[in-house]
């Protein structure tokens, strides 16, 4: 079998009639349309397929057209397990995935499932970093990202069938002579086998290699134009705060309770062909999801990732990693702080392509507030292909500059290149810059920069490994980005080798690993970390998956570490050893979950460590999940032990695939607070809701400090409009 890049060009066929988009794909003009060549990817690559699938793929003026035939033999076990939108639960799919510059690394991804439900996901990184085995984790795919598209599907004895229709103005192409080439990936996975069919025929090299860019089959359009919208989006919300603060003498908790009303204004406007500009005046982001709860058992920082739409159209673009969550840039710090929300007052994004140049620009302003000045911040990003399709070089500039005189501004320069058929060399240079440091120690190349190299081999069958080195200095403080620590060296390195089971084999694949990493101090090369041990992964042709772990850490910390309970350690190097590990069941299970252990030395004590995860579809409208967390810290010298509970409850209702209810409901024993979170939307159209929201901390240890607390801490019902324009 060719590999895909040396496959022909597929010239896609214009449509000669009109299309009604009902999922049946029946009219004449998609029978002229010769179906894709279809093979199974998992759970057996190249083997027979159980059912017939038949894909087209047609165009016209204005939107791309992906039809679906997925035929079955037991139409009745079909998993259509919810209705909610950007909700995968299981169910049968039918997708594509669009390369729309062609670039090899990011990717656009739409699907559906037989009861018509839309996700829309972006791809970055040539969906590396992103798990094995089917996992939809990690940061190369974004799942928050949303865009205009229609999809309707059916259902009848035969099987289910779906047609998707996407605007050009949601793609974003370059045109070159009259032609667009994209790269594609169509697929269709049946849950219940843990059957995926796919073209083109994708090698089972890597986890996500059906959503993988570079192994896209090229298309080609002839005669279209990306086109130019205007998409205006106002809203107007207004709700209620009752909230109980203490008093300035603190000697007692005050009631209260205030109106709020806001109104703002979200602009998208596409500058060129290639260029989107997004605008927003008075923003705001109530109805975003809750964060999930964490307990922090580490000595640093927690880690939130970005949940914001505004934020989210080609936010690959904005990456400049610098460690597994360090990053120069991090969307979160504009408008969220340690406190809280701070007001934005508004501001534009505009990503997309000027000539070879991928570009995107961020500027956004903030309202000051009781703990910090009013804020700007801005980006500049630039990166290109080097080299050959795969390698890119580019930099990125950062600024954080406070209305009190503040300021901390950045600059980062990154370059990857693929050095063999999937060998890659990484290679950054970082450098902040922050009023305090300069005005205190000066300016020192090294101390205030950041360098790192990898090298790594990029496949799940066969030998991988990944060796790199990192120099941070003691005043590398990016402002607008997030980092665990600093003034350190760091070296690690990883060892992989994953081969594919028998094609009668219970199991699918097995990969087996191990690895290294090793933190210095900068001041003097004492060792600060450790981590070294060895994993075990391995799925099943069913779909579950399943991972062992043993690790060996050691920890040098110069303060004392306090932990959930009023828990503590001392000064000191310790060693320690943990064993983790994990299981989750098939997805295509009604009833299916994760179960997850940590057992092993902690410091100078021990931990135990259990998490739950279960999700049951009770029927396709009812979807609830919990999350269970339960942790024993012990330290016998000290005479100190805690149990931290962790619990989280959510209720997904989808009445249909616009009106919709979401109940998150987090109990964390660490701080004493039930949260919850309460959202219901009717979403007239993309871009058109109705959100009625219900917010409400609760506090579970009244007692907990000398004053006791109120029983509620905050409560918030909130009701807010949008509606956007089009054209």
């Amino acid at each position: 079998m060719p590999p895909v890049q040396a496959q022909d060009v597929i010239k896609l066929h214009r449509l000669t009639g009109p299309i009604l988009l009902d999922g049946m794909s029946d009219e004449a003009a998609w029978q002229e349309v010769e179906p894709l060549a279809m093979t199974m990817y998992e759970p057996i690559s190249g083997g027979t397929m159980t059912e017939k699938t038949e894909i087209r793929v047609a165009y016209d003026d204005n939107f791309l057209y992906v039809a679906g035939r997925m035929y079955d033999s037991d139409p009745r076990s079909i998993r259509a397990n919810t209705m909610y939108r950007d909700r995968y639960s299981g169910d049968d799919t039918f997708a594509i995935v669009l390369d729309t510059y062609n670039d090899n690394e990011n990717a656009l991804w739409f699907y559906t499932t037989p009861n018509g439900v839309r996700l829309d996901y972006s791809v970055s990184s040539d969906a590396n970093g992103s798990g094995g085995g089917s996992s939809f984790g990690g940061g190369a795919v974004n799942s928050s990202w949303n865009t205009f598209w229609d999809v309707e599907t059916t259902r009848n004895e035969d099987g289910w069938f779906a047609e998707i229709r996407i605007p050009y103005s949601s793609l974003g192409f370059q045109v070159k002579n009259d032609q667009v080439e994209m790269g594609m990936i169509a697929y269709r996975y049946i849950a219940r086998k843990g059957e995926r069919h796919i073209s083109p025929a994708i090698p089972p090299n890597w986890g996500m290699g059906f959503a993988k860019p570079s192994q896209a089959r090229t298309i080609q359009l002839e005669g279209v134009q990306s086109q130019k919208p205007l998409y205006i989006t106002p809203y107007l919300s207004g709700g209620r705060s009752a909230f109980n603060r203490l008093n300035d003498a603190e000697t007692a908790y005050e009631s209260g309770s205030e109106f709020n009303k806001q109104v703002g204004l979200d602009l998208k406007y596409a500058v060129t062909n290639n260029l989107t500009l997004d605008a927003t005046f008075n923003t705001d982001f109530a109805q975003v999801e809750a964060d999930d709860q964490q307990v922090n058992l580490t000595r640093f920082s927690l880690f939130f990732p970005e949940k914001r739409q505004f934020f989210q159209e080609r936010s690959s673009l904005f990456e400049f990693s610098t460690g597994r969550r360090d990053r120069l840039f991090h969307s979160r710090n504009i408008g969220i702080n340690d406190e809280g929300t701070v007001r934005i007052l508004g501001g534009g994004r505009m990503v997309g392509r000027i000539g070879v140049w991928d570009v995107g620009v961020i500027d956004m302003q903030t309202e000051s507030s009781d703990i910090s000045p009013a804020e700007n911040f801005g980006v500049v990003r630039m990166r290109r292909q080097v080299v050959n399709d795969q390698s890119y070089a580019g930099g990125i500039f950062t600024s954080r500059l406070g209305d009190d005189g503040s300021y901390n501004m950045a600059y980062g320069l990154d370059g990857i290149f693929k050095v063999g058929p999937n060998d890659y060399f990484d290679l950054k240079w970082a450098q902040t810059f922050e009023d305090d440091i300069l005005d205190d120690r000066g300016f020192n190349v090294l101390q205030t920069g950041l360098f790192s190299t990898e090298y790594a081999r990029r496949t799940d069958i066969g030998l991988s490994f990944k060796s790199g080195f990192t120099f941070a200095g003691a005043d590398y403080t990016p402002g607008s980005g997030f980092v665990s620590r600093n003034a350190y060296t760091s070296a690690n390195i990883d060892f992989q080798y994953g081969w594919l089971s028998p094609e009668a084999a219970a199991l699918r694949q097995h990969d087996g690993s191990i690895y290294a990493n090793v933190y210095l101090r900068n001041d003097d090369g004492s060792v600060e970390s450790v981590r070294a041990g060895g994993s075990w992964d391995f799925d099943f042709k069913s779909s579950a998956s399943a991972r062992t772990s043993l690790n060996l850490m050691v920890e040098d910390i110069t303060d004392e570490l306090s932990f959930p309970e009023d828990l503590t350690v001392p000064v000191g190097k310790y060693n320690f050893v943990e064993w983790q590990t994990r299981y989750s069941v098939a997805g295509g299970n009604l009833f299916r979950g994760s179960f997850s252990s940590t057992l092993g030395t902690f410091y100078d004590g021990w931990r135990a460590q259990a998490e739950y995860s279960p999700t049951w579809n009770v029927n396709r409208f009812v979807e609830l999940a919990g999350s269970i967390s339960y942790t024993h810290l012990e330290f016998p010298e000290r005479n100190q032990k805690a149990n931290i509970q962790l619990i989280g409850i959510k209720a997904q209702i989808g009445f249909n695939t616009k009106i919709s209810l979401n109940s998150f409901v987090q109990y964390n024993t660490a701080a004493n607070i039930v949260a919850s979170n309460v959202r219901f939307r009717y979403n007239f159209a993309e871009g058109s809701d109705l959100w009625l929201v219900y917010t409400e901390n609760l506090n579970t240890d009244r007692q907990r400090e000398a004053l006791a607390l109120p029983v509620s801490s905050v409560r918030t019902v909130l009701l807010k409009y949008t509606y956007t324009f089009g054209s």
